[in-house]
């Protein structure tokens, strides 16, 4: 990654597979000029490589969920290439399993999409210096989670990255039950349990549901 002349703005790439998200960004650090200036933007972590291998920017900003490769995806992608690039994660998802993949990751943050232009800018030059940035509201939370996870008072699935509810889902994969018997137990709808699959083969690093129930059992997850 380059380093910005002393006192110039940052040098940012927004990346995020909806345009208008990127068109968002953009308006929303438009009154910082001074401070970051957007140099590139993605569509997508493909053409992210690319773009960030192209610009070298200060600083990657980009979505945690995406289409395809996912924002960790990415992050862990630019980190192998660049061991000193600095990707910091935006998400709706205030769920500190999240953000713990984000830190495993190599990111130089996670922050909230709810966040205010002032702020972010505030977070980005934080991040610049080398400092790890979190969103307040899940600081707190994540270091209670750390400390119940390092004394193994925790769900199963958690040291995997599995929320809770995906733990619930997975185990009654286990059992046998189908998407729609295990909406029916968790009263949700099918097209919920399909996203909490999509994540739980995602975070378990599996490609169905046979290889999902097979790790769960081979890690003694489930028993």
């Amino acid at each position: 990654m380059s380093t910005p002349t002393s006192g110039g703005p940052l040098r940012i790439v927004l990346v995020d597979d909806h345009e208008m998200v990127i068109a968002g960004l953009k308006a929303m650090l438009a009154p910082f000029r001074g401070r970051v200036r957007v140099v590139g933007e993605a569509i997508g972590a493909d053409q992210a490589v690319s773009t960030v291998a192209s610009l070298t920017p200060d600083i990657v900003l980009c979505d945690v969920r995406m289409q395809g490769a996912s924002g960790l995806d990415l992050c862990r992608t630019l980190r192998e290439r660049d061991p000193e690039a600095k990707v910091v994660l935006l998400s709706v998802y205030d769920d500190e399993q999240y953000l713990f993949q984000a830190l495993r990751a190599g990111a130089s943050g996670y922050l909230l999409k709810k966040i205010s232009g002032e702020e972010l800018v505030r977070q980005l030059e934080l991040a610049h210096t080398g400092t790890t940035v979190i969103d307040a509201s899940l600081a707190g939370r994540a270091v209670d989670t750390a400390a119940r996870l390092q004394s193994d008072e925790f769900w199963p699935g958690a040291r995997q990255g599995l929320t809770h509810r995906e733990s619930e889902v997975l185990s009654l994969m286990v059992t046998g039950l189908s998407n729609r018997g295990i909406a029916t137990r968790l009263v949700v709808s099918d097209e919920t349990v399909k996203s909490h699959l999509r994540s739980i083969y995602r975070k378990l690093g599996v490609g169905d549901r046979t290889a999902a129930v097979a790790t769960a059992l081979r890690e003694g997850i489930f028993q």
